[in-house]
């Protein structure tokens, strides 16, 4: 069946691609959208601002990216608010962070700081401010633009921000300062190792520009000004838009490519057809069949890169909306889904089921095998024992269909991205399983951002979405029951979308972030994993693969299985170092 699937795909995609031929005339026009072909097999309707484009920079200098599949798209580059609000790159491209950890290599990568130093008690984390940066306006860049940014997120208790930074600033800094322009301290309450990360992976704002603006919760940042080695935005239209390198980057020689082109693809077929001719260079896309219906079109120059270490993808159950408090009703969905059929026929088997310590590839040092044999019932599918949790909990069969105590039938909808195509074919196959325990899922396909909005303020009662990772599983399960990431619906949550709290997982993550032991944090994590599969606050699916994708006819220099010095996926905080290693063809 996955086999006539992909071949009914690549039958698809070479009759797009030969449409697009015989309209490449009528495509050159409309360059810039890129994916006119794609577009118009699709049904989507080019905007005729794009006539516009053919006056720009001839694509070949710029490097084209697939990014964040909307219909249009919308300018916003403000650095304090969480990624899934504002265009890629602003974090980590336009703005840049203190430290960069690359969790292919598990390197600390020195960035807008050159050094850094915790105190002999851990309750004091020192950065060294690198020298000689200008923002890309030619201001200086000092330690004050850090001590600015941090302190806007303390006073600006609504700026989500991206990572960790904001749960560390509430709960474990109790002071910022910068003694000089080269020093950057924080003081913390009590001990906190994660905070390393939290705060220098934190995208640094100047504090010339950001002083001024009245409300940095509504500001589009429109005409942004970073540090990153790309910030200048000569053209931004509803699908199409370009940005450009920093005049005055500090990294000398850095960028080597004339800057970004964005063209808009409202899905991951229509960016998968542009990328199949050759019309883009750099994507992070979820392509089926791979290796026949993506490399096998041009092998010379079309290349992938996705190892299975990206974070866990999981089904979030709403545990501020009942039933979803109840454990065996997590338990019940959980045990009547099958992964197998998920990861065959949705995921081309790029990837594996997940256990049920939810640990992905990249943390394997860690994995406590007690914790992943007692949950691998839970994560297995067995609709009979799954019936069995339903009826014990009075959960009874009213026809088909179940009904809960209070007598409400179980039907619910579960959210997903409409774009993209492995996620929306993952909870299609969960909306079928479910119904062989008796409960009705419906599938509500929506564009990225309302998606991203429903699951941030808990305005949902299914969902599937990613998890967080880092340097350790600690960030994981942090995400997933802590206390520190629990907000109430309505507030705007970077994690723990599900609303789940766990008093014995936070105690426990709690001292393992107060450790500096490694055989300490070693026992606690395990002891951390028992809880997570004992609670079973989300479902686990399986480990995401870092999905990248590139094609070496114009731009060379991207990581690959012969070079992997960083993970190839836009999504991921590395594509900072990405970006200053990729070199035009006629120059490498």
């Amino acid at each position: 069946m996955g086999k006539e699937k992909s071949v009914g795909l690549e039958r698809a995609l070479d009759a797009a691609i030969e449409m697009q031929k015989a309209e490449m005339d009528r495509r050159q026009l409309f360059l810039r959208a890129a994916a006119l072909g794609a577009a118009g097999a699709l049904g989507f309707t080019a905007r005729p601002a794009m006539h516009a484009f053919a006056q720009d920079t001839d694509k070949n200098e710029l490097v084209t990216i697939s990014q964040d599949q909307q219909q249009v798209w919308v300018k916003n580059f403000n650095p304090f608010l969480s990624a899934g609000s504002v265009r890629w790159p602003t974090h980590w491209g336009i703005h840049e962070p203190l430290l960069i950890f690359n969790i292919l290599t598990g390197e600390t990568v020195p960035w807008l700081a050159e050094s850094w130093e915790w105190s002999a008690d851990a309750l004091t984390l020192t950065f060294k401010i690198r020298t000689g940066v200008k923002w890309s306006d030619g201001e200086a860049f000092s330690a004050q633009d850090a001590l600015f940014t941090f302190q806007h997120f303390i006073d600006h208790a609504d700026l989500p921000g991206e990572g960790g930074g904001r749960q560390a600033l509430d709960n474990f800094v109790s002071k910022v300062a910068a003694p000089d322009d080269t020093t950057l301290v924080f003081t913390l309450k009590e001990a906190y190792s994660p905070a390393l990360w939290d705060l220098g992976e934190t995208n640094i704002a100047p504090m010339h520009i950001w002083k001024d603006i009245a409300d940095p919760v509504t500001a589009t940042n429109d005409t942004p000004v970073g540090t990153g080695p790309f910030t200048e935005i000569p053209i931004f239209q509803d699908q199409y838009w370009e940005l450009h390198p920093n005049p005055n980057y500090w990294q000398e020689g850095q960028p080597a490519v004339k800057g970004l082109r964005f063209p808009a693809f409202p899905s991951n077929d229509a960016a998968n057809l542009a990328n199949l001719g050759g019309e883009t260079d750099w994507f992070a896309n979820f392509i089926p069949d791979i290796d026949t219906a993506f490399v096998a079109k041009d092998p010379e120059h079309n290349h992938y890169f996705q190892p299975a270490i990206g974070a866990m993808v999981m089904i979030y159950a709403n545990t501020a909306h009942k039933p979803f408090d109840d454990i065996n009703v997590r338990k019940a969905l959980s045990m009547c889904f099958d992964r197998a059929q998920m990861i065959t026929l949705a995921v081309y088997d790029y990837t594996a089921p997940g256990d049920a310590n939810g640990l992905a590839g990249a943390y394997k040092n860690w994995v406590n095998a007690d914790a992943v044999a007692a949950g691998k019932p839970f994560v297995s599918r067995d609709v009979d024992a799954a019936n069995k949790l339903l009826d014990d909990g009075g959960y009874a069969k009213d026809g088909d269909f179940r009904k809960t105590p209070d007598g409400k039938e179980m039907s619910y909808k579960i959210n997903v991205v409409s774009g993209w195509s492995d996620w929306v074919q993952v909870v299609q196959i969960a909306a079928q399983n479910a119904k062989d325990i008796g409960v009705k899922i419906e599938v509500e396909a929506l564009d990225y951002s309302p998606w991203f909005e429903n699951v941030t303020k808990g305005n949902f009662d299914l969902s599937i979405g990613w998890s967080s990772g880092g340097p350790t599983p600690y960030n994981y399960y942090r995400g997933q029951m802590s206390k520190l990431t629990y907000n109430e619906v309505g507030k705007t949550s970077n994690e723990n979308w599900q609303r789940y709290v766990s008093d014995k997982g936070s105690d426990l993550l709690n001292k393992f972030a107060a450790s500096v032991d490694e055989a300490e944090q070693k026992d606690l994590m395990n002891q951390i994993q028992q809880v997570f599969v004992d609670e079973f606050p989300s479902i686990v699916m399986y480990p995401g693969p870092q999905w990248g994708q590139y094609n070496s006819a114009r731009f060379t220099g991207f990581p690959n299985e012969d070079d992997p010095y960083a993970v190839l996926s836009t999504y991921e905080h590395s594509r900072l170092i990405v970006m200053n290693k990729i070199t035009p063809v006629a120059a490498s």
